[in-house]
């Protein structure tokens, strides 16, 4: 039985699927808000936010974890030094994903922002 193995398939192979994934996690440790759909947001929200639980403690494994999940040595730093201290206090429900009433030029896919709550 399947019962709490969800997972956003977004309609690639896995391999692309985890590529795609740590490529918009980069693009959200770096700009902080990012525009893209629906979907891709929802699978988004919980890899960020277990990377940002993890980041809250800043240890030498704790980086060495980030980094073996993002292959990126910058979005690392970010995520340490200035996304994790800004929410020590919370306790979890660190992004935010806001729908656009607009659909996608091309194929009218939804839309979301993606963004980390201050």
């Amino acid at each position: 039985m399947r019962h709490g193995n969800h997972k956003y398939t977004l309609g690639v192979k896995p391999a692309h699927r985890v590529a795609i994934i740590k490529n918009l996690a980069i693009e959200v440790f770096e700009h902080r808000q990012i525009k893209t759909t629906h979907a891709r947001c929802m699978a988004l929200r919980t890899f960020v936010d277990k990377l940002i639980t993890l980041a809250k403690e800043d240890t030498v494994h704790n980086r060495r974890t980030a980094y073996s999940k993002l292959n990126n040595k910058d979005a690392v730093t970010n995520l340490f030094t200035k996304v994790a201290p800004l929410c020590k206090t919370r306790n979890g429900g660190y992004t935010r994903v806001i729908k656009i009433a607009d659909g996608r030029v091309g194929d009218s896919a939804k839309m979301s922002f993606f963004s980390l709550v201050d």
